[in-house]
């Protein structure tokens, strides 16, 4: 059990002052991407102004206003109740639920206060980060007090507060802070490799499906079909096998059910038209009564 809290406000001054948090990257919003990488969470708590969004989150919003990263934090942390927390922000293109598990699984296993990413250049990356929720609330508290309130204060004040272990991820750690970070985020996950995982995610996301299949079945499925029977039979049978497996009560079982049945239809079909025999593997005979004797009339032929 953790709870989330991700920081979308900030001004975007090196984005000339887009809205970072709406900017796509792969189809999706920054924001999107980030709630996706911490879908585990009980509840998610976004600070900023409210947006739709592609999952359900608690909105919340800093006092004052822009009053920076700390107050933001501090605000965001008003609405959790989980012994750890994920703080995180709004524009990591390429944080992946498997980076907060790792995050948080260090966190349960050490002594620490929190557990951090760093950057390629070792640099600490303190909104891409697991905390020990209580620790990190009596941090707040300390600076509040000592700097009667926390607006303007930089972050480096609350990681000096506390014991903190890092863990290094050059890829999750990547934040698009100008236009050239946007365009590389854009360009890496069009790369061979990538681009089907994040086409998938995106059409998941606008689609409203939270749903993890086995993609390669599918692909599968489709290139037997298309191969087989007919090219345009690869998406059409592809779609059919997603509404019978949502008519069968949904779920990676039933789709895997439903592939398995479109994929040996697609067997036999392939099978009849190079003209073989499914059983034998030999050319089928002609159709004849079961219990049809020779004809030894002497003019049969």
């Amino acid at each position: 059990m953790y709870d989330a809290v991700v920081l979308a406000g900030g001004a975007a001054r090196r984005l000339g002052g887009a809205d970072k948090p709406g900017v796509r990257v792969g189809g999706r919003a920054l924001l999107d991407r980030v709630l996706a990488a911490c879908a585990g969470a009980r509840d998610t708590v976004v600070v900023a102004a409210p947006r739709p969004t592609a999952r359900p989150v608690t909105w919340a919003h800093e006092d004052p206003p822009g009053g920076g990263p700390l107050a933001a934090l501090d605000a965001g942390l008003r609405h959790t109740t989980a012994e750890h927390v994920v703080v995180l922000s709004a524009d990591l293109p390429f944080l992946e639920e498997r980076t907060v598990g790792r995050l948080l699984g260090t966190l349960r296993t050490s002594a620490a206060d929190g557990v951090l990413l760093t950057d390629p250049e070792g640099r600490d990356q303190p909104l891409v980060a697991a905390y020990a929720a209580p620790r990190l609330r009596e941090a707040l508290a300390l600076l509040t007090d000592r700097h009667e309130g926390l607006a303007g204060l930089p972050l480096r004040r609350l990681i000096a507060e506390l014991n903190l272990t890092r863990v290094s991820d050059p890829v999750a750690s990547f934040d698009c802070d100008t236009w050239d970070d946007i365009a590389t985020a854009r360009a890496r996950i069009r790369e061979h490799g990538h681009v089907l995982d994040e086409w998938i995610s995106a059409v998941k996301d606008d689609l409203g499906i939270d749903l993890d299949v086995d993609t390669r079945l599918l692909l599968d499925l489709a290139r037997d079909a298309a191969h087989g029977v007919d090219r345009p039979a690869a998406p059409l049978t592809t779609f059919l096998v997603g509404y019978a497996a949502a008519r069968a009560g949904g779920g990676p079982e039933a789709v895997a059910e439903a592939a398995r049945k479109a994929e040996a239809l697609a067997a036999r079909w392939a099978e009849e038209s190079a003209g073989k025999d499914q059983i034998s593997g030999t050319r089928p005979q002609p159709d004849v009564a079961p219990d049809a004797t020779p004809d030894t009339r002497p003019d049969a032929g």
